[in-house]
C-alpha cells in the first residue's frame, strides 16, 4: 500500500485531510456548519481533540471533532456486543438405526421435542450398519415419522437424504412469535 492508500473503514484525521473545507457536525463545536480545513483544524487543537473525517464522500466531506483512540474503542466494543449478540446455531443430532422399537423412538423423540424448544436445530439420523441397508425405506418412513411427531415443534429443513450408510434429516426449530 502506498502512503495514501488506506483501509477501507479507517476514517481520516488530522492532517489526512485533504479537502479545502470541511462540514462540522457534533456536539463539541458552537455551531455547525461549513468551515476552511484550517479553521477545523485550530478548533480540534484548542479541544486537545482530533478532527476526523465521518463521511468523505459528501460535499464538503462530513468531520467531527473527537477523542479518536476513544471513538475507536467505542466502535471495537460495539463490534463485540453485536459479534456476541448474533444468534448461534447449536445442532443437537439424534441417531437410531432402521429397527428401532416403539419405546427407544418415543425416548428419542422427547429428546428431539426438548432441543427445538430451546431453539436448537435437531439432525436425525438412521445408520445403516451391515446388511441393514436394505431396510433404507423402513428407515425412510422412521425419518418422516419422526418430522410428522415434531411437526409443532419444528419444520424439516430438507427430506430424508442417504448418504452412504447413513440417512439424515435437519429439523429447524418453530420461531415463537
Amino acid at each position: 500500500m502506498g502512503p495514501n492508500k488506506q483501509d477501507e473503514n479507517e476514517l481520516r484525521i488530522n492532517r489526512e485531510i485533504t479537502a479545502p473545507q470541511v462540514r462540522l457536525v457534533g456536539e463539541n463545536i458552537p455551531e455547525q456548519g461549513i468551515y476552511p480545513i484550517a479553521k477545523a483544524m485550530a478548533m480540534a487543537q484548542e479541544l486537545e481533540l482530533d478532527l476526523v473525517e465521518i463521511s468523505a464522500k459528501a460535499d464538503p466531506p462530513v468531520c467531527k471533532i473527537l477523542d479518536y483512540q476513544k471513538y475507536l474503542y467505542q466502535q471495537r466494543k460495539r463490534a463485540k456486543e453485536m459479534k456476541a449478540n448474533a444468534a448461534k446455531i447449536v445442532i443437537k443430532e439424534i441417531r437410531f438405526g432402521p429397527n428401532t422399537d416403539e419405546h427407544d423412538f418415543q425416548f428419542k423423540l422427547k429428546h428431539a421435542q426438548e432441543f427445538l424448544q430451546e431453539g436448537s436445530k435437531v439432525k436425525a439420523s438412521i445408520f445403516f450398519r451391515g446388511r441393514s441397508i436394505q431396510f433404507a425405506q423402513q428407515g425412510e418412513k422412521q425419518l418422516l415419522r419422526f418430522a410428522v411427531e415434531l411437526e409443532e415443534f419444528g419444520r424439516p429443513e430438507n427430506m430424508p437424504v442417504l448418504e452412504g450408510k447413513r440417512m439424515t434429516m435437519m429439523i429447524a426449530p418453530i420461531k415463537k412469535k
